[in-house]
């Protein structure tokens, strides 16, 4: 299974916010660059987006790929204070490239993909939850919010 989580790690969120944010960024001849605060937005999304993927693999028993998801609802960790902490890591990371080169494309890719990420979250993955997870999912979604994180951890029903 380590595997399979390494491959989609680096197929998804390697790509999205690793490979293309530099392809753009490297393209954009109107950057403005060298922003040392983006380095630091950057490496706090890496972090938070391993965090996320170690907590899918260990707690969920599956991977962030679409094709082979977690078999455990996952809401330990960061998914005690947000529900989709894993687009928040990868937003954040493309931030930080944005702000590492200057550049308003990038920029521009992170709304696309903040909106790509709401309208999949809103009609494929929420419904999917509702159904594989009922009771548990309508538990975890009522305590913890969807996008911006809350200061405290969502109640004791919403723990594994």
């Amino acid at each position: 299974m380590f595997l399979r989580a390494l491959i989609a790690f680096l197929a998804l969120p390697g790509v999205a916010a690793g490979l293309v944010p530099i392809l753009i960024g490297l393209g954009d001849t109107r950057r403005h660059g060298d922003s040392v605060i983006g380095f630091g937005v950057l490496a706090l999304g890496v972090v938070l987006l391993i965090w996320c993927v170690r907590d899918f693999y260990v707690s969920g028993k599956g991977t962030l790929a679409p094709w082979d998801p977690p078999k455990r609802l996952v809401v330990v960790g960061l998914y005690r204070f947000v529900r989709n902490p894993m687009y928040v890591a990868v937003l954040t990371v493309v931030l930080g490239w944005a702000l590492v080169f200057g550049s308003i494309w990038l920029a521009f890719y992170v709304v696309t993909l903040a909106v790509a990420f709401h309208l999949r979250v809103m009609f494929y993955e929420e419904p999917r939850m509702r159904q594989q997870f009922a009771a548990e999912w309508k538990a975890y979604s009522a305590a913890v919010p969807r996008w911006l994180p809350r200061l405290r951890a969502g109640n004791d029903r919403t723990r594994a």
